[in-house]
C-alpha cells in the first residue's frame, strides 16, 4: 500500500527541468497590448528582460510602456536601434546601430544598458566580424544574451495576428503552448546530450499579440514542468555559458547548437527538432 501510495506520488511530480531566463525580443510592444504582456509577466512572477529596437520609440506612449516594464522591476537591454541585420550591413555600421539604440533606455535606467541581444540572433557569418562586434560590445559594457531555447513563436504570432475571430486565435493560441512544450522537450534532451546534465536556459520570444494573451498559459505550462524562472544573470552563471563558441555562419541559431558544432558534433546529434505545423505556416504565409 504504502509502495502503490509513493509510486503515485511520484508520477503527479512534475518533471524537474530545472531553471530559465526568459528574454522578450522587439520592445516596446504595441501600447494596445503593453499593459496586457507586462501584468501577464508580473503576475507569473518571472524576472524577464527585454531587448529594445528604440526606432520603435514613435511616441510617448510608446517610451511609457518602456518606463512601465522598468517601474516593474523588469530588465531593459539593446537589441540594436533599428534592428538591422549585421550580416548584411557589416561590423561598422551595426555598431553605430547599436550605440544609438541605447540612447533612450539609458535614461529610463540611469545607466547604459547592460545586456545585448543580437537581431536575428546573427553573430557574424566570419570570424574577423564576429571578433569585431564582440570587442566592441565588451569595450562598451555590454554582455551577449544568449539563447538556448530558441524557437518559431514568431510565426504563430504572425498567424495569431491574421486570424479573423476569437476561436481562430485559441486554437492558435493552444497550438503554441504544445509546440512550445515539444521545443522545451528537445532542448533540454539536447543540453543532457552535449553536458550530461539539465542546464540553466535562455528562452527567447517576443512582446506580441500572442504572448500578451498566452504567456501566462506558457509559463503555467513551464513551471508544471519543473521550471523555476531566474534573471538572465543567473542562468548565465552556468559554466554551460563558458564553452567555446566558434560558430560563424549564416544561420541565427541556438547556442546549444553553436557549443555543439564547436565540439564537432555531426547531423545526426540534431536530428528532431520539432517544426511549425504545417497549418499555422500557411495561416501565418510564412515557410519555416
Amino acid at each position: 500500500m504504502v509502495r502503490s501510495a509513493l509510486l503515485a506520488l511520484l508520477i503527479a511530480l512534475p518533471l524537474s527541468a530545472g531553471e530559465v531566463a526568459v528574454t522578450f525580443d522587439d520592445l516596446p510592444a504595441n501600447p494596445a497590448i503593453a499593459p496586457r504582456l507586462l501584468s501577464a509577466i508580473v503576475r507569473a512572477k518571472v524576472p524577464a528582460i527585454g531587448f529594445v529596437n528604440e526606432n520603435k520609440l514613435t511616441s510617448n506612449a510608446h517610451i511609457e510602456v518602456l518606463k512601465a516594464w522598468h517601474a516593474a522591476g523588469l530588465g531593459l537591454g539593446n537589441h540594436t536601434y533599428s534592428h538591422r541585420d549585421l550580416h548584411e550591413i557589416g561590423a561598422d555600421a551595426f555598431t553605430r546601430d547599436v550605440i544609438r539604440g541605447e540612447e533612450v533606455t539609458t535614461v529610463i535606467l540611469g545607466a547604459r544598458p547592460k545586456w545585448f541581444r543580437h537581431p536575428f540572433l546573427h553573430t557574424g557569418k566570419t570570424p574577423e566580424a564576429k571578433q569585431e562586434v564582440e570587442e566592441f560590445l565588451a569595450r562598451r559594457g555590454y554582455r551577449i544574451a544568449p539563447v538556448t531555447l530558441d524557437n518559431s513563436e514568431w510565426i504563430f504570432a504572425r498567424a495569431y495576428d491574421l486570424a479573423k475571430n476569437a476561436a481562430a486565435r485559441k486554437r492558435i493560441g493552444d497550438a503554441y503552448i504544445v509546440y512550445m512544450d515539444a521545443k522545451l522537450l528537445y532542448f533540454e534532451d539536447q543540453s543532457r546530450k552535449l553536458f550530461g546534465r539539465d542546464i540553466r536556459h535562455v528562452l527567447l520570444v517576443h512582446a506580441n499579440a500572442l504572448n500578451a494573451d498566452w504567456f501566462g498559459a506558457l509559463a503555467k505550462s513551464m513551471k508544471k514542468r519543473g521550471y523555476a524562472f531566474v534573471t538572465l544573470e543567473r542562468a548565465l552563471e552556468d559554466p554551460a555559458y563558458r564553452s567555446a563558441d566558434a560558430y560563424t555562419g549564416p544561420s541565427g541559431i541556438t547556442w546549444i547548437h553553436r557549443w555543439a558544432l564547436t565540439a564537432g558534433k555531426k547531423g545526426a546529434f540534431f536530428a528532431g527538432e520539432p517544426k511549425t505545423p504545417q497549418w499555422i505556416q500557411d495561416a501565418a504565409g510564412i515557410r519555416e
